[in-house]
């Protein structure tokens, strides 16, 4: 059977793939469009599974939020390199992931990624995710997903660059205040809300470590007690959010600025791209390479 313009420019429109990768499909399928799919989808999976090992630190944070913002979802997609975060199929699909996960309120990357990637049903995300590898040469992965209702009034929320992502839960205040919040933990990086909020055992590394700082100090134990305790009291006004200075403000605390304003932070999420992955560190010339030789090893595609 011929395979026509219409048939490839119908599956392009249904897969997203190239019109050369669409055309092979046809001609191997004898022009079945249904059987071409399933033959692209195989395909698109083989070359995921051969790429799941690969470090995938870069990516983009996107977040969606309920129209009252009392319902939000954040979510985190990585890939290997900065040039296919920016790239906008990619962009696209972060944003729609998102999307899926505040409206089914998808709370781990398994249950994310069986959904249907329109809510009207067709291909799962991780389906999607597959197809994306397939065709960009990257491997592509769903880290991670927070997905709630608001425990207070509304979620502020911000995104820097794609890169970092933060919700705040507020109770109070207006959605300006809101917004500052989640600005201020996106730059100054909290631990915790609170001092009582931080853990036992991050607690006793920390005084720890200050305690060999002042181990050579030659001054009394009793003194040193009270160099350490001075010490891990800033320490906690650095690393906790109501302690920390307020990034527009560093006259005040945040939790001075919170009272001034009538508001209160319940919690926070913050995720920061490929924060906590191990990245590799090599030659850039001969990873383009290895990219290269492994594109020679797949199927080519014939012009016919």
């Amino acid at each position: 059977m011929s395979v026509t313009a219409s048939m490839v420019k119908e599956l392009r429109e249904r897969t997203g793939a190239g019109m050369m990768e669409c055309k092979k499909a046809l001609v191997e399928s004898d022009g079945d469009i249904d059987a071409a799919i399933e033959n692209m989808r195989k395909s698109g999976q083989a070359k995921a599974d051969k790429k799941a090992g690969r470090v995938a630190a870069e990516g983009l944070i996107a977040i969606e939020l309920s129209a009252d913002a009392t319902r939000a979802s954040m979510v985190e997609v990585n890939c290997e390199t900065d040039f296919v975060a920016k790239e906008g199929e990619f962009k696209s699909f972060v944003a729609e992931v998102a999307k899926r996960a505040l409206e089914e309120k998808a709370n781990d990357t398994e249950t994310l990624g069986a959904l249907t990637l329109a809510k009207s049903g067709g291909s799962s995300i991780d389906e999607r995710r597959r197809e994306l590898v397939a065709r960009i040469g990257e491997n592509i992965t769903l880290r991670r997903v927070r997905a709630a209702d608001a425990s207070g009034d509304r979620f502020g929320a911000y995104v820097h660059g794609g890169r970092i992502g933060v919700l705040v839960d507020m109770k109070g205040g207006d959605d300006s205040v809101a917004r500052d919040i989640a600005m201020h933990v996106a730059a100054s990086r909290p631990l915790a809300l609170r001092e009582t909020d931080i853990p036992s055992e991050h607690l006793e590394k920390e005084r720890e470590i200050l305690k060999a700082q002042v181990a050579d100090s030659g001054k009394p134990p009793e003194i040193r007690e009270k160099m350490i305790a001075g010490k891990l009291s800033k320490y906690l006004k650095e690393v906790t959010l109501l302690g920390q200075p307020f990034v527009k403000d560093p006259d005040k605390s945040v939790e001075k600025y919170l009272k001034s304003a009538g508001g209160e932070v319940v919690a926070f999420t913050r995720f920061e791209v490929g924060e906590g992955i191990e990245k590799k560190s090599g030659n850039f010339a001969e990873e383009v390479m290895s990219q290269v030789r492994d594109a020679e090893t797949e199927p080519e595609t014939e012009d016919d």
